[in-house]
């Protein structure tokens, strides 16, 4: 059976002409911030020459002719957690307060959101959807723009720390990117509440 793309089902059946579609990227790596992002489609009727997907479902060929088409196309923005705050509240409660900042950064207020996953960050009106981003296009568009931009921000922190190899694993707990913490110890980026950190600072692995 042919796999269903992204639509505006799930905007049509909120009843509101306003709505933003709102997602994160960077829950699992063990450092740089959590992103999210939050776009609205001023137009459902256009036609969108590129394809929209859930960003992991797609190479980043295709990712970066998305994000350009939804940069110059849709309402959006992004807002991030940084490690501190991700240590102080979980990346749980991180992620929630970056996708409400996230919407709260819009230049034009939504009605109604379409979060990401199971839970509702606090003080938004809308609905979250458990794999939003594989049924909405707004979920979507909001993924794809979550996902290039911490990949940015993990490419630019790797000129910074380049023995990390944050351009090639975005901070995620590769075997290489274990191998380097070990042999240069822990930075600024470093999230100190996640378990192979945590470990390692226990075990006297310090910061460089």
């Amino acid at each position: 059976m042919k796999k269903v793309l992204p639509n505006f089902s799930l905007e049509l059946e909120s009843g509101y002409d306003i709505v933003a579609g709102v997602d994160e990227a960077g829950r699992g790596p063990l450092c740089g911030p959590v992103i999210a992002a939050a776009v609205i489609f001023p137009n459902r009727s256009v036609e969108i020459p590129v394809i929209i997907r859930d960003s992991k479902q797609m190479t980043p060929k295709m990712r970066a002719k998305a994000y350009e088409w939804i940069t110059q196309n849709t309402i959006w923005s992004y807002a991030e957690c940084s490690p501190e705050e991700i240590d102080e509240l979980n990346i749980l409660w991180a992620s929630m307060l970056a996708m409400k900042r996230a919407v709260d950064k819009l230049p034009s207020k939504p009605q109604f959101c379409l979060i990401d996953g199971n839970k509702m960050p606090d003080n938004l009106i809308g609905k979250p959807i458990i794999k939003g981003d594989a049924q909405s296009l707004s979920i979507a568009a909001a993924s794809i723009i979550a996902k290039e931009t911490r990949d940015k921000i993990m490419h630019d922190l790797a000129k910074q720390y380049p023995e990390y190899g944050w351009d090639q694993n975005a901070g995620y707990p590769t075997a290489s990117h274990l191998l380097a913490i070990d042999k240069y110890g822990i930075n600024i980026h470093y999230r100190k509440s996640f378990g192979p950190i945590k470990e390692r600072i226990k075990n006297g692995i310090t910061n460089n």
